[in-house]
């Protein structure tokens, strides 16, 4: 199936489940070692189907990276990991289309990870990912009747981080970090504070610069 194809099915599923990365402002969650290189963008080959707003390369690619330093800019691990992204496609919902229909905003990217330490591409080909926005009192009647194109945007981007952490924490391997505490992280399981203790949360550090 083409991303044309996807996106005029996904532009139409007003049903169908959509993340929401309501834990922004949030502790950031346990990732090891962790730490974020280089963050690079691309918004070149994005492809949309006629009913969408419009968006250029470059404001996807600042509103990505913005959603990426954001998301991951405050760890200090040790261990880098450079990220690629590609913005594949997207569709922002617009203002003036039958209530009826509820479109709802989408975004597909695909994620390519990158070990600096052992100068490895970690998957041949990436990682391809496709979000919707989260349904809310703001998008319930479709978000092109409440939000304009950069709310819209930034939301997208925002659960575009979120399911690239998600991602990650997919392979504590990558991060050394124990697979339960990995499968805490990702809200899989809850893991027991140690007697006498607390569970440990990582202190905020300096926000990274993105490359």
């Amino acid at each position: 199936m083409t991303l044309i194809r996807a996106f005029a099915l996904l532009a139409g599923l007003f049903t169908l489940a959509a993340c929401d990365a309501a834990d922004f402002g949030d502790p950031p969650k346990p990732m090891g070692k962790f730490e974020m290189g280089l963050n690079v963008v691309v918004g070149e080959t994005a492809q949309t189907v006629p009913i969408s707003r419009q968006a250029t390369p470059e404001e996807w690619e600042e509103v990505m990276k913005e959603a990426m330093v954001e998301r991951f800019g405050s760890y200090e691990g040790g261990k880098l990991f450079d990220f690629g992204i590609s913005i594949d496609g997207f569709v922002l919902a617009p203002p003036g289309v039958p209530v009826v229909a509820s479109p709802r905003s989408a975004l597909i990217i695909t994620v390519s990870v990158w070990d600096d330490a052992k100068q490895l591409l970690l998957v041949d080909g990436g990682k391809r990912i496709t979000v919707l926005e989260g349904t809310s009192g703001e998008t319930l009647v479709g978000s092109g009747w409440t939000q304009n194109k950069k709310a819209q945007m930034k939301k997208l981007a925002r659960n575009a981080a979120k399911a690239v952490q998600d991602y990650m924490l997919e392979h504590p391997e990558w991060l050394e970090m124990p697979t339960e505490e990995a499968a805490a992280a990702a809200g899989d399981v809850t893991v027991e504070a140690p007697k006498g203790g607390k569970a440990a949360t990582p202190a905020p550090a300096k926000p990274a610069v993105a490359g």
